[in-house]
């Protein structure tokens, strides 16, 4: 199956940045590709963090998942909606939401990112606790033959999750994100890379990449990395798209070859 993530470096403008995820998923689509995931935060990146309470929206109703069904419909695609802010159960919370739908417009998967991002080196501070309230469940579904393990951004950080995802073995790792350019040129793929090797499969990485309007600078480095580490497809700045395959076969090859995960102990 044909794979890709889009980059995007979303701005405060809720309308604009729907343009532009609408004009990269049909070029994506148009490119073959039968799986798409949007970046963390495709939809909003605000000038405060508790921007997102605004435009927030009950579980399954609201024009950010319409928007979002809609377009996978559209093209007949599976669309990794990014994430998107969905009430909590207090009003100055919000779950930061990662919602799949199918070729038929229909959500297949709600992952809420569980692990939540804290950083603070004299210079640049984020707590996303502040206006987040974290999820507590892994989640992965089947796409056309792929399991398909769901995670978030501050996630990549915490193998137990993707090791939790792999029971049973996921195919693909899908990671929306809005990594920092400072702890993303760091670790970004660093991190991917590893996540691939030590499960064995295709990671699929979309984030935001670029300078925002609200002065905060986005990592970028969407790309696809195969099930040995290899990076297939890079993205390293800037509005776009990387495509590629997610080979089973490849898969396959790199598990025969080197069955680390039936040897596992732990």
């Amino acid at each position: 199956m044909k794979i890709a993530a889009i980059q995007m470096v979303a701005t405060p403008d809720v309308d604009r940045n729907i343009t532009a995820a609408r004009r990269l998923v049909a070029q994506a689509a148009d490119a073959g590709a039968r799986l798409i995931a949007l970046p963390e935060y495709f939809c909003l990146m605000g000038q405060r963090d508790d921007d997102k309470l605004t435009i927030a929206e009950a579980d399954g109703d609201g024009p950010l998942q319409a928007f979002l069904a809609d377009t996978a419909r559209r093209h007949g695609i599976w669309l990794i909606g990014g994430t998107l802010p969905i009430r909590a159960a207090t009003a100055d919370r919000v779950r930061n939401a990662c919602c799949v739908y199918g070729p038929d417009g229909a959500r297949v998967a709600r992952y809420d990112k569980i692990h939540l991002f804290a950083f603070d080196n004299g210079r640049e501070r984020y707590d996303e606790g502040r206006v987040l309230e974290a999820g507590s469940e892994p989640v992965a579904f089947d796409a056309e033959g792929l399991r398909v393990g769901l995670s978030v951004c501050y996630d990549l950080r915490f193998p137990e999750l993707y090791r939790a995802l792999m029971q049973p073995p996921c195919d693909l790792l899908v990671v929306p994100a809005a990594f920092t350019y400072t702890t993303g040129q760091a670790h970004w793929e660093l991190l991917l890379r590893a996540r691939a090797v030590e499960n064995q499969c295709h990671v699929l990485a979309s984030a935001q990449g670029g300078l925002h309007e609200n002065g905060r600078r986005t990592w970028g480095h969407s790309m696809v990395i195969d099930p040995w580490g290899e990076v297939l497809a890079v993205q390293p700045e800037g509005e776009g798209m990387v495509v590629a395959d997610a080979a089973l076969e490849r898969r396959n090859a790199v598990r025969e070859q080197l069955p680390a995960l039936a040897h596992r102990r732990l």
